[in-house]
């Protein structure tokens, strides 16, 4: 690979199968040889997962935009007096499906929104029952950590008692991996106090692993954090997924500045911080299978050169994306499967339509 010698043994590391520590993680975010941080990420993804890349054929359905939490950094959420609030009732959330059902080919929903004030938990699960008993061929993923802990404390339930109720009636069969934004309780004291802690949302996911539901895993980064809280917060999902083995893909979220209040201080990530952050998070979560590259938030371009930094799941064709469109995201709201096709193809892999579960559908070698 030829790394500078002051990387020698990172790469000897790597090489070997040898845990990074949190320090080679710092050491890593320090070093400007971005050509060379690609090449050992894509080396660990060559050799963890082969030349397939992963993305589905799916429909966001974003329950309401009225919220509590108000995060600093989101551009998505309302009050319910605020021009563009909304809150939709069981007829509207058919109604996107069904506008998303003339793909022949979608497969799944991805359902998550807001922390609505008057919304009882069993407001949340009669939408999602009925989008489930509607659409009963479809998968669905759904709610975050946050989204859960949030029913847990309005019902009175527990977490797992919740998971069951929406995997039974809801059949829900896999949980977003939103919310976690840098797992640090000085980032989330200062941008998003009023939802739930670090320790909340991996105990969500520590339980939905308990009971046999898969979940996911982000990073929302460029914004207050250090680099020092980036690592500690891959760290602290490395740990869980030691204890675990249930997080099935990590997604790197960066921050959108547009039309939120953290955004009037803080700029947009580059490109070069994007790939950076995906080329270290393959080689820091040495126990996650995949790694994706989410074009909504990077962009379509800047997603496809991550396949080379990294990553083998590029999501999916989304369709009528929302919440990161308020936040100022410049992609499209959604992607054709031949586009997605396409530019998979391009990068020199080979595309394969999957469940939420990474349980390949189809694949085009």
């Amino acid at each position: 690979m030829l790394a500078r010698k002051e990387y020698e043994e990172i790469e000897r590391k790597v090489l070997c199968e040898e845990r990074l520590s949190r320090e080679d993680g710092l050491r890593l975010f320090a070093c400007p040889d971005l050509s060379w941080l690609g090449a050992l990420a894509d080396y660990v993804r060559r050799k963890k997962c082969g030349d397939i890349v992963y993305y589905n054929v799916n429909c966001h359905v974003n329950l309401t935009n009225i919220c509590t939490s108000r995060c600093k950094f989101c551009a998505f959420g309302r009050d319910a007096e605020d021009r563009g609030a909304y809150a939709m009732e069981e007829a509207d959330a058919i109604h996107v499906v069904e506008d998303a059902m003339r793909d022949p080919d979608l497969a799944g929903l991805h359902v998550v929104s807001g922390l609505h004030p008057n919304w009882s938990f069993e407001d949340y699960l009669s939408r999602v029952e009925t989008l489930h008993r509607r659409f009963p061929k479809l998968y669905i993923k759904g709610f975050t950590g946050v989204e859960i802990t949030h029913f847990a404390k309005i019902s009175g339930k527990s977490v797992e008692e919740v998971l069951r109720l929406l995997m039974e009636r809801g059949g829900l069969e896999a949980i977003a991996g939103g919310g976690a934004e840098i797992l640090s309780d000085r980032v989330r004291g200062e941008l998003c106090p009023n939802k739930a802690t670090a320790a909340e949302w991996l105990e969500v996911h520590r339980t939905a692993h308990r009971l046999g539901l898969r979940s996911n895993a982000s990073m929302l980064y460029g914004h207050i954090e250090t680099m020092g809280e980036r690592i500690d917060h891959l760290l602290t999902l490395r740990k869980l997924q030691d204890e675990t083995g249930g997080f099935q893909t990590f997604i790197c979220f960066p921050f959108l500045p547009a039309n939120s209040e953290l955004g009037k201080t803080v700029k947009q990530t580059s490109m070069f911080d994007d790939l950076k952050t995906m080329a270290i998070s393959r080689l820091m979560l040495d126990n996650f299978q995949n790694i994706k590259a989410y074009w909504v938030m990077l962009t379509v371009p800047v997603a496809q050169v991550a396949l080379s930094f990294g990553a083998n799941d590029i999501d999916g064709t989304v369709h009528k994306e929302t919440i990161l469109h308020d936040a100022g995201a410049t992609s499209p709201r959604a992607l054709s499967e031949d586009r997605i096709i396409r530019i998979i193809r391009e990068a020199g892999r080979i595309p394969a339509a999957c469940d939420c579960n990474f349980n390949i559908i189809r694949k085009y070698a």
